[in-house]
């Protein structure tokens, strides 16, 4: 047999000369020879001196090992979550493929179950290969044993055979190839975290056991390491999760209540915390969960509290694995994320590791390849057990010493250093938690700063320190230090490596005297400094990025340095109620953002100083400056300008034509700005007739106004329709409009107007406004009639909101101290009517609402999301009493509502109407959203502004709401008595009652229906097919 003679040789003879032609089949036949030379090698079972069954018992364990456990599904029952995990590592396996060797990785942080998972999925599918291995720690094997272990163990699964003698690796190399040559098999890798444990991958040949193994054959390696995992050439990579609220609670249950059927609501409340901080870590809930195993609930009290200020040793030393394998920069970088950066922006975060010298670049890709943290939306996610683990590391050395350690981030710490006047020579960076209760009767000497020589990185904030500040550390880079106590930086303080001073609410009055090195400054806040007269020389900042000087109530002029910085792009002025002078930024040509909103005395704004044609300025905000009377002409010359809010300019008398030109302009506010639109009325226009005006001021805004009555004059027209291309909200309220040209309908772009507080009888026809979804006609008292509506809304794929006015990622870079200016809370689709009482023809108004909102539910059902939501609600408030038959669900007065239910199938979304009534009165309503509720979010605002200055009248409006399923069931489909009061609550003085409401779950024939009623016409028609729409719903 082993020398194939004989019969043996014959066949093969034979088999040769049949299959010479077909090289697969003479390499089959040369397989069968290496099989009968290996068969014939074994040395076969000496039983010659030994007792038969014990040899038979032997021989059955053996072919025990060689078969494996046949498991059609997981075999313990008892390993909670395990199924879903198992499903989604053998998806990533493609078991169903035979013909590929398949390499998966699976990763995770330490004790998340990497392994459990493995173990799991090979106990269910190893019955299906012919060779399976399961190599336990290939990390501790190698280091004890070497390549050889590795190499020892991959020949030897079972774990008796033991006896298996490999002299070299070249050897070792040799047998795993003969042995598992073409071999349909199952090995899994667990514990591997150093590139050459498996050398096996990359031996003599090139990946030697992907191309040893037969077709169908999986290989799975285990690495904290995803990097170790991409060297090795992995297929794919499994990343297992913490497990989901249910998994983790019911684990916890199962270690902590072990034969208890009941759990008091004591030890409820007491679960939830300890699940709260472990996230889902398997490892974390099962070694707490069997500590606390009956234990009685002062003894799970006293167990919480203790967690709070250590954590089990168990699982730090399972954690610590992780961290150990960090070179000793990319340890640094740990430790900082544990202590301070948790939940920051990547970007801000990079930036400070940089100026620590610690290459951030790599070291953030280190972290993440080995679990450590995560970068979800661009910021940086570290587990709760791993930030406490990187504290433990810093205080190991002198847990009870802070002044030895390297990081502050709680202040009883920086207390216990400055009342105790401890040297703190080791201390590199503090940075206190922005949600920390400190006991406002407590102090600090502000001299123990002198002893912190080597402070890098300063956060601090609202804490009362006595004595005078002499020294700051020379090293600082990064100092951000909210309500700073003094009036000045220490004079001794050079801040050459200064990059980003944030001081907003202090005291200061000059913060220093003369000029700085500070060459190194690219962010600089001295918001809120009310005592501030005078801004420091900025003359050597020639990086300075962003400077903000909001509420700066008392500084009267900037030092002419202020404009000198080339890279300046963000500068933030408003509400400097006493500055009278602006500085010139014509050097400055990088400047993206100027917010001059509320410098009331700002003279040189009689005349804006004129622009650069190469200024790359996107945001100008000028609300409230109330002495603005022109523009310069030079503002044409902004062409990335896209924000321009001239809100409240109510000296404004005109824009130059030359604003037209503004072709990226996607945010116009023009409210308030009353003169501008030649208010000085001599008598209200008829029907058909043009608006007279006395006031002759030429001004580009005439295209809003249609007026013959300076045929001559140098006016711009109505721009054509290549103007505005990107205009996006308009704003133009309050302005006594008393007439809108039909050309408002080219601005193919717009999907915002706001047009309340006008003075005209009729709009013109918007049904071109495509992307128009909000609509604000509020307080128009002459308005008679309502715009026709677009037939069919183009829904953005991005929900617009105007820019804010300071770049959070560069105007602040500490997240809990922001003072952007957000943007505005999304509205949501909406047309607003409200207060509106010479609205004629209210049956035509009401159709063509409901059929407007409806073509809108129609258009969002056929998108498979629509932006940052995963629900939609259109509402609507117009004038009218009497709810529409069409809605076939009504009742009288709120106390008689129902909890309706969603229907199973078919249905798309409920439409609701709630007629309510709005009057002047001294008694109001509770607000819609309590503080702090946890419902603050059931509900739906009612679209419009409840102010007594407006509501004048008494009078009834229908409030109509479009809400889909997924609304529905969130916002009305339980306590629905509740839910409608608070909606319908009221602010100021105004009083709003329910006086009844309707609903109509809407159906595809119902969308279908909608555009019956969207086509022009007169309202006998329209009258005609709403009726006809309600005969229709009458015979459902």
């Amino acid at each position: 047999v082993r020398k194939q003679s004989g019969y043996f040789e014959k066949a093969f003879a034979e088999h040769k000369e049949r299959f010479r032609e077909d090289k697969e089949k003479m390499e089959e036949v040369q397989r069968w020879r290496h099989a009968l030379t290996q068969v014939a090698n074994i040395s076969g079972w000496d039983i010659q001196n030994e007792s038969q069954p014990a040899v038979i018992e032997q021989i059955v364990e053996r072919i025990k090992n060689i078969i494996g456990p046949k498991f059609l599904s997981l075999p313990n029952d008892n390993l909670v979550g395990m199924q879903s995990r198992v499903e989604e590592l053998e998806e990533l396996l493609c078991l169903d493929s035979v013909n590929e060797v398949r390499v998966v990785g699976i990763s995770g942080m330490s004790g998340i179950g990497k392994s459990t998972v493995a173990r799991a999925l090979y106990e269910k599918i190893a019955n299906l290969y012919d060779y399976t291995c399961f190599i336990d720690n290939v990390s501790k094997i190698h280091r004890h044993s070497g390549q050889l272990g590795v190499q020892r163990r991959l020949l030897s699964p079972s774990s008796k055979e033991n006896n298996l003698e490999i002299c070299n690796f070249s050897e070792g190399t040799y047998l795993v190839w003969n042995r598992l040559h073409n071999a349909r098999a199952l090995v899994i890798f667990d514990n591997v975290d150093q590139m050459e444990q498996l050398q096996i991958f990359t031996g003599n040949r090139d990946s030697m056991l992907r191309e040893c193994l037969g077709g169908g054959s999986r290989i799975i390696i285990i690495s904290r390491d995803e990097q170790i995992l991409k060297s090795h050439g992995v297929d794919d990579v499994y990343q297992v999760q913490p497990l989901d609220d249910e998994d983790a609670y019911e684990l916890f249950c199962k270690n902590a209540f072990r034969g208890i059927e009941t759990i008091t609501r004591d030890y409820e409340n007491m679960m939830y915390d300890v699940l709260s901080y472990v996230k889902g870590h398997p490892l974390a809930i099962q070694v707490l969960g069997s500590s606390m195993l009956r234990r009685s609930v002062s003894q799970w009290k006293s167990t919480l509290a203790k967690l709070r200020e250590h954590t089990n040793k168990d699982i730090m030393n399972v954690l610590r694995l992780g961290f150990d394998e960090l070179d000793d920069t990319n340890k640094e970088i740990f430790l900082d994320i544990a202590c301070f950066f948790n939940k920051y922006e990547v970007q801000k975060v990079t930036e400070i590791l940089n100026f620590r010298g610690f290459h951030p670049e790599c070291g953030l890709q280190d972290l993440i390849d080995k679990s450590l943290i995560t970068i979800e939306l661009s910021r940086i996610y570290m587990h709760n057990l791993l930030r406490d683990l990187g504290r433990c590391i810093v205080k190991e050395k002198s847990p009870n010493q802070p002044s030895n350690w390297s990081r502050l981030w709680e202040y009883k710490d920086l207390h216990k250093i400055m009342s105790n006047n401890m040297a703190a020579e080791n201390l590199e960076a503090i940075v206190l938690e922005g949600d920390e209760f400190i006991d406002p009767e407590t102090t600090m000497k502000a001299d123990g700063f002198s002893k912190m020589s080597h402070l890098k990185l300063l956060v601090s904030y609202s804490l009362n320190y006595f004595g005078s500040l002499d020294y700051l550390s020379n090293e600082l880079g990064y100092l951000k230090w909210s309500h700073y106590p003094f009036e000045s930086m220490p004079p001794s303080f050079q801040p050459d490596k200064l990059i980003d001073l944030s001081l907003e609410y202090n005291r200061v009055k000059q913060l220093w005297k003369g000029t700085k090195p500070l060459h190194n400054l690219k962010r600089l806040n001295l918001s809120y400094s009310q005592s501030l007269i005078k801004m420091p020389d900025l003359g050597e900042a020639i990086n300075l990025e962003c400077i903000n000087l909001a509420v700066c109530t008392k500084v009267k002029e900037i030092d002419p340095s202020f404009g000198l910085p080339k890279k300046l792009t963000s500068v933030n002025l408003q509400d400097c109620r006493s500055l009278i002078k602006l500085p010139h930024f014509q050097e400055t040509l990088n400047l993206e953002i100027l917010n001059l909103e509320g410098c009331i005395k700002l003279k040189s704004l009689i005349k804006l100083p004129y622009f650069n044609e190469n200024l790359n300025l996107e945001m100008l905000n000028l609300e409230g400056c109330s002495q603005l009377e022109e523009i310069n002409p030079s503002i044409g010359l902004l062409r990335k300008l896209i924000f321009l809010n001239l809100k409240d300019c109510k000296s404004l008398l005109s824009l130059p034509n030359s604003i037209l030109g503004l072709n990226s302009l996607e945010y116009l506010n023009l409210s308030g700005c009353s003169k501008l639109f030649n208010t000085e009325l001599l008598g209200e226009a008829r029907d058909g007739e043009a608006p007279i005006h006395s006031h002759t001021t030429l001004s580009v805004i005439k295209w809003l106004l249609y007026s013959r009555a300076h045929k001559d004059s140098d006016s711009c027209l109505w721009p054509s329709s290549t103007t505005f291309p990107c205009m996006r909200e308009l704003d133009l309220s309050f302005c006594n409009l008393v007439q809108i040209p039909d050309a408002i309908g080219n601005l193919s772009s717009l999907e915002i107007l706001k047009l309340s507080g006008n003075n005209f009888a009729t709009l013109p026809d918007l049904k071109v406004c495509s992307k128009l979804y909000y609509l604000n006609l509020q307080d128009c008292k002459q308005l008679k009639y309502l715009p026709q509506l677009p037939s069919r809304t183009i829904l953005p794929s991005k929900v617009y909101t105007p820019p804010s006015l300071t770049k959070e990622s560069e105007f602040v870079f500490w997240e809990f101290w922001s003072f952007t200016m957000p943007p505005p809370a999304f509205r949501g689709v909406t047309l607003n009517i409200f207060n509106c009482p010479k609205i004629v023809d209210r049956e035509r108004t009401t159709s063509m609402t409901i059929s407007w909102m409806i073509q809108i539910g129609q258009v969002h059902c056929n998108m498979r999301y629509w932006p940052d939501v995963s629900w939609l609600n259109v509402s609507s408030i117009i004038p009218g009493s009497e709810i529409p038959r069409w809605f076939n669900n009504q009742h009288v007065g709120i106390h008689s509502l129902s909890s309706p239910v969603m229907p199973d199938h078919g249905c798309l979304a409920v439409l609701a109407c709630v007629v309510i009534e709005t009057r002047y009165g001294k008694g109001t309503v509770s607000a819609m959203y309590p503080p702090k509720s946890k419902e603050r979010y059931d509900g739906i605002e009612i679209p419009a502004v409840l102010a007594k200055n407006l509501v004048t009248i008494i009078s009834d409006h229908m409030w109509l709401v479009y809400l889909s399923p997924y609304a529905f069931a969130g916002q009305w489909s339980s306590h629905l008595q509740r839910r409608i009061n608070r909606m319908v609550g009221a602010v100021f003085d105004v009083k709003v009652e329910v006086k009844k409401y309707g609903y109509r779950f809407i159906y595809k024939e119902d969308l279908e229906l909608s555009n019956l009623t969207m086509d022009s016409g007169n309202s006998s028609a329209c009258k005609d097919k709403f009726l006809a729409l309600e005969e229709n719903t009458e015979q459902d």
